[in-house]
């Protein structure tokens, strides 16, 4: 049996979305900017499939800018302020827990000159929000904060962070929603977001294709220029089968949510209830079970190192993850799970195991109990 658990790195693509993506490269292969009939279905294509992620996202469609992922969206959104706003003020605000394709970005602006608070977590993975009031000064251009942190599940208090912005044009708030969107509730409407990044293969979409909200009257610029492509912020010809795969896995996504949701708190909870009744010494790390994300569940098995129980289970045909994708080929321990304060023992332990609407409750079962299996041999094997 072959059981994915590691949909937080990456998911399937629906066969759907597939069956739409491969019309864009066969029919409507036009390019969306030529004047040709071609030329103009595809771009019929491509506003409805701008529409598709704008009604996921609960806003509208010409905030939606297509770009090649989670990573560029994030790019985008940071460097596109800092460059739009950068005689305001030369501070930004971040957290200790945040994304690589954040943090990075980060740090080489701090090479910039410019000056960035990382914010601390608590043991559970969320933010101070005394503290990131505290740390908003005049300076202060751009505060970025995900909404679901990918190795651990916190969801941030993203309607309180919202508030703490005195004035709409002080300064923006960007948000990484490449866990979030489709799996927890973001109506952008109805909250103070400036700019929100996605990525279609964390959404049963495919790869190379993310798209950034960004509010309107927001002041950003780009940092690809060319054809003009994206109402001149995002140029370069349109990925389109990229672009139709993306709108319509965030079209099931809306269709879908409440059952989609609730499937997943089932399965997360069937698989957690199942660990910690079944293999002793088992540590949650993260928020508690009812309270993180429905796909997101990070365990420590204390005695067992983690890469070691990873490639013991992959020779059953399941599939985890010891961290973020993105970092897996670093050795390091992972910068989440220090900054909620754990040890090296439990950090060493640590498996993720990231759940999909395509998982079943047997192939939990089955997980559970390989994983019984392999954390009491490599235990005992240790301890000789």
């Amino acid at each position: 049996m072959e059981v994915y658990l590691d949909n937080s790195a990456t998911t399937k693509v629906r066969r759907e979305v597939v069956e739409k993506m491969v019309e864009a490269m066969e029919v409507e292969y036009g390019n969306p900017s030529s004047a040709h009939r071609k030329g103009y279905n595809a771009e019929k294509i491509l506003s409805k499939s701008r529409e598709d992620v704008a009604k996921l996202l609960g806003c509208e469609s010409h905030e939606v800018f297509f770009t090649s992922g989670g990573t560029e969206s994030n790019n985008l959104a940071i460097r596109g302020i800092v460059h739009s706003m950068k005689r305001n003020g030369n501070h930004l605000i971040t957290t200790k827990i945040e994304h690589p394709s954040v943090l990075n970005v980060m740090k080489q602006l701090e090479e910039e000159g410019f000056d960035v608070t990382y914010l601390d977590v608590d043991n559970h993975g969320y933010v101070d929000l005394d503290e990131l009031k505290n740390a908003i000064n005049d300076r202060t251009i751009l505060m970025s904060i995900m909404a679901v942190n990918n190795e651990i599940g916190t969801i941030e208090p993203l309607d309180e962070i919202a508030k703490l912005k005195q004035r709409k044009d002080k300064f923006y708030f960007h948000v990484d929603g490449v866990q979030a969107v489709g799996r927890i509730n973001i109506d952008l409407k109805n909250i103070n977001i400036d700019l929100l990044s996605i990525s279609g293969h964390k959404m049963h979409g495919p790869k190379g294709i993310g798209a950034l909200y960004v509010k309107k009257g927001t002041k950003i610029k780009p940092i690809l220029y060319g054809g003009g492509q994206e109402a001149n912020l995002r140029s370069g010809t349109e990925n389109m089968p990229g672009i139709v795969g993306l709108g319509e896995a965030c079209r099931f996504m809306k269709d879908n949510f409440i059952e989609y949701e609730g499937k997943l708190r089932a399965l997360k909870k069937r698989l957690y209830d199942g660990i910690k009744s079944e293999i002793p010494d088992s540590h949650l790390n993260g928020p508690d079970i009812d309270d993180g994300a429905p796909q997101i569940l990070n365990i420590s098995f204390l005695g067992v190192r983690g890469e070691v129980l990873l490639h013991a289970l992959e020779e059953e045909g399941i599939y985890v993850s010891t961290g973020s994708a993105c970092s897996s080929h670093k050795n390091t321990e992972s910068h989440v799970l220090k900054a909620i304060g754990l040890n090296h023992e439990y950090i060493e332990g640590a498996i993720r195991f990231s759940l999909s609407v395509f998982n079943t409750e047997e192939e939990i079962d089955y997980a559970i109990q390989i994983l019984k299996e392999k954390v009491n041999f490599l235990r005992r094997y240790k301890r000789r």
